[in-house]
């Protein structure tokens, strides 16, 4: 807050005020809707999670366009791990005090990642994974949503059909029961849909900017409201919010230390914590770096784990459940064009004013237009899909193809927790494999030319071998994760030539013919003591061979401790060159001589 609030003037006032009042009109109902859909908590617990961590982002967070707080994926995987812990429906306080405990451990867990400067874990879990996920969750909510919007609720609880369910057994709940359905709910949810479809149709297509910026969940909020009210199709058996508070209850509760309940078990808090962090902190900071692109600003992924971890540990004082950042209401938020993250802070102090003054007014919110709120979100985290299944077929790429479908169906198939499990595998055993490979170049002499030399790989011909000289390029830093397979590497190069060329093809060279190999490390700017001692054991093995080895270009960080490790008095003064082409001169001189 410190880098933008002393050059803050009124006309960025102005202009955060009015997108935090717009931000506030889509964020109050989407609260109240996570809540009350997602988690099954009571509807003041999302208002809480609105008002504390928007405000803590604003002091600590550093983008302006995202938008911090209750979020679809996490809602959903709040009220999962409530449904965990008995089988029972929990009563609202207990509920309320589990969610509470979980935003505990979620800010812990990514405080904690951020002060340890973790924030690289960001870039661990790709984006077909991602989106394999994201969708899998979208689809399950979608399924989830339906009932509520068919007014099949109550049937399926007497069905066994819980919010712990798998999806499989809601459909299979759906179609066995369609002479269920409850007409006036779903006739009101059918009209609260196409409103909202309309509107942001013409909100799309329309140049005017007022239009653009009509905020749509209110304006279907009170008109819904106001409708049930006054021909009190709560009569009709639709179901309403209810009482949500009293007439003059504080803003916000008195803060205490979240507690665990009776019955509950605190295992299944912690794994439900940590999967949430995971995929809240992977989320957001994905959203957060999106818009820095876009607007050309820095974002520390570091100081937004701080900042988001702080949210949610201040935030469970104040009876919040797990807040991250949300990318489509995020969006919504970059169309007001926020100036600075003092729009978060409107949007936080407007929520607190509701709270405070309008919870009565609450009562009659059908609960059916809360449901039709949080589809239509969901089918928002579904509009990316198509692009990225496309760019992927473009690209042939296959694999990332199969990643994503196998996180889908076992997310759908199975559970929440799975689906994440087996994302965050896949991301490990993807990493693992990438990096347990150095990456290393094999050099030749350029065609026509004395001493000038490139890749062989890819080069139609133009570069080639040396004959008895083998050239190796090392590309990146060594270390102990990616040098236990440079053994094996550099003897493939030695038989084949090339990486490339499959061991079951015949080998292009002899490894017989042998005897200079020129190490050029200028790649590597840096190594450790596990690298150095196996470059000792590579370069022994060579002179057991009768190979001499020439070592150019070695980096300023990396000299002291290739000559700690006794490497450099192994291969000798004279085979040490600050260029390829000296070491070259020196094996010529050296198989004349000879």
């Amino acid at each position: 807050m410190l880098q933008w609030l002393p050059y803050y003037n009124r006309h960025q006032f102005m202009g955060d005020m009015l997108a935090g009042l717009s931000l506030s009109s889509l964020f109050i109902p989407q609260a109240l809707s996570y809540s009350i859909g997602l988690c099954r908590l009571p509807a003041k617990h999302g208002l809480y999670t609105i008002s504390i961590p928007t405000l803590i982002y604003a002091c600590l967070g550093m983008s302006p366009q995202l938008s911090v707080g209750p979020e679809a994926t996490v809602s959903l995987m709040v009220g999962a791990g409530i449904a965990q812990h008995q089988k029972q429906p929990m009563d609202p306080e207990s509920a309320a005090a589990i969610a509470s405990l979980t935003a505990f451990f979620v800010g812990l867990f990514t405080l904690g990642l951020g002060l340890l400067r973790f924030g690289f874990l960001d870039s661990l879990m790709s984006r077909a994974l991602l989106r394999g996920f994201i969708t899998g969750v979208a689809i399950v909510v979608l399924i989830q949503q339906t009932i509520y919007l068919l007014g099949m609720d109550d049937i399926a609880k007497h069905a066994g059909i819980t919010i712990a369910s798998s999806s499989l057994d809601r459909v299979l709940f759906i179609i066995s029961h369609l002479d269920a359905i409850h007409s006036p709910t779903a006739i009101l949810s059918g009209c609260v849909l196409v409103a909202l479809i309309m509107t942001s149709r013409i909100k799309k297509q329309s140049d005017t900017i007022f239009i653009r910026r009509i905020p749509e969940l209110l304006l279907v909020v009170i008109i819904s409201t106001a409708v049930c009210r006054i021909f009190r199709l709560d009569e009709l058996g639709i179901d309403v919010l209810g009482q949500v508070g009293s007439p003059h209850q504080s803003p916000l509760p008195f803060p205490s230390w979240p507690y665990l309940p009776e019955g509950a078990n605190m295992k299944n808090v912690l794994i439900n914590a940590a999967v949430i962090s995971i995929i809240g902190f992977v989320e957001s900071i994905a959203a957060a770096k999106t818009f820095a692109r876009k607007h050309n600003y820095f974002v520390s992924a570091n100081r937004e784990l701080v900042a988001l971890g702080t949210c949610n540990v201040i935030g469970s004082l104040f009876q919040t459940f797990p807040a991250f950042g949300s990318l489509p209401r995020s969006k919504v938020n970059e169309s007001m064009n926020p100036q600075t993250p003092m729009s978060g802070m409107v949007a936080g102090i407007a929520t607190l004013i509701v709270t405070g003054y309008l919870l009565p007014h609450f009562y009659y919110i059908p609960q059916a237009m809360l449901n039709s709120i949080i589809f239509m979100a969901v089918v928002a985290l579904l509009q990316e899909l198509p692009h990225d299944l496309k760019f992927m077929w473009n690209m042939h790429a296959w694999q990332d193809i199969a990643m994503l479908t196998t996180t889908f169906i076992i997310t759908m198939a199975f559970s929440l927790e799975y689906g994440t499990a087996i994302a965050v595998l896949f991301s490990l055993i993807i990493t693992i494999k990438q990096t347990s490979y150095p990456r290393i170049t094999v050099m030749g002499r350029v065609k026509e030319s004395l001493y000038k030399f490139g890749p062989i790989k890819n080069s139609r011909g133009l570069v080639e071998h040396l004959e008895e000289v083998l050239i190796i390029r090392v590309e990146e830093p060594l270390y102990f994760v990616n040098t236990g397979q440079l053994k094996d590497r550099l003897r493939r190069i030695e038989h084949y030539g090339d990486l490339s060329v499959h061991p079951s093809e015949a080998p292009l060279r002899s490894s017989e013919n042998l005897r200079y190999i020129i190490f050029d490390l200028g790649g590597m700017e840096s190594i450790d003591a596990s690298a150095v001692q196996i470059l000792y054991e590579i370069i022994e093995s060579y002179h057991a061979r009768d190979i001499h080895v020439y070592i150019v270009k070695v980096q300023p960080y990396a000299f002291p401790l290739l000559e700690r490790g006794d490497l450099l008095r192994l291969i000798g003064p004279r085979q040490l060159y600050n260029e390829v082409a000296d070491a070259i001169q020196a094996v010529e001189y050296d198989i004349s001589s000879t």
